[in-house]
């Protein structure tokens, strides 16, 4: 029995030393989680666009198919000759396939019942222009509702701006936000009398392009502005540190 009690001394004893180095480990390393500096980088850039996509619509209506669809080449061939006068070349012109419908006029007779009636055939045909010559389109996308004095039942589209380098702009960004957060860091370390360690973990942010100057606010999936040729390129880079 006396040794069967110093047995149990024993385990016990190692129970409570084991038990002791968990909490310290446990304690040990919280400790060493919270000592952390967490920091976001963050960097823009302002730049320019050097692709424009540009889109209008052209129609006619006619009750003789045949007679709709003359027209309606005559309009085609004024839209590329007014296009190519203003410095716009051929292969940046692009028309699509003539979407042809019937239309219908509703009616109603004096009893009440109601029928419709044909009223002719409606061609439309969509043009676009993509090009890198900006101003070029630009003037041409302002100055072609002249054709409209003319005829030409003309519906212009507002000019999309695109970038071509965009890859090698955000690589450039996330290099520039992950040094900016490096440098956040740093600050943060020897204002409070450490020193920065490693990096434990980076996490990007959202891509966002918004025009230059304009009040857009930032979205949850990011924003792509088009409409602005002048844009401004921004992105987020959260770091944590150790010390």
């Amino acid at each position: 029995m006396k040794s069967t009690g110093i047995v149990i001394s024993i385990v016990a004893a190692v129970a409570i030393v084991a038990s002791a180095f968990v909490v310290a480990g446990a304690y040990k390393y919280k400790f060493k989680v919270s000592n952390t500096i967490n920091v976001t980088g963050n960097a823009k850039k302002d730049f320019e666009s050097d692709i424009v996509k540009w889109t209008a619509s052209f129609s006619r209506k006619s009750m003789d198919l045949s007679e709709a669809s003359e027209q309606l080449k005559r309009d085609r061939d004024m839209v590329k000759s007014f296009l190519v006068q203003r410095g716009i070349k051929e292969n940046e012109i692009l028309f699509e396939a003539v979407n042809i419908s019937k239309d219908f006029a509703y009616h109603t007779d004096e009893r009440g019942n109601s029928y419709n009636t044909f009223s002719g055939y409606s061609l439309t045909q969509v043009l676009s222009v993509e090009s890198k010559d900006l101003d070029k389109v630009d003037n041409a996308s302002r100055e072609i509702s002249t054709l409209i004095s003319q005829g030409v039942e003309l519906s212009s589209n507002s000019p999309n701006y695109y970038y071509s380098k965009l890859e090698d702009l955000k690589l450039s960004l996330i290099a520039e936000a992950s040094q900016n957060a490096k440098a956040r860091a740093e600050n943060i370390a020897k204002e409070s009398g450490s020193s920065l360690g490693t990096l434990l973990r980076a996490d990007l942010g959202i891509f966002q392009i918004t025009g230059q100057n304009d009040n857009e606010d930032f979205s949850y999936g990011g924003v792509f502005n088009t409409s602005s040729r002048l844009k401004t390129a921004n992105i987020t880079v959260k770091t944590s540190y150790g010390q």
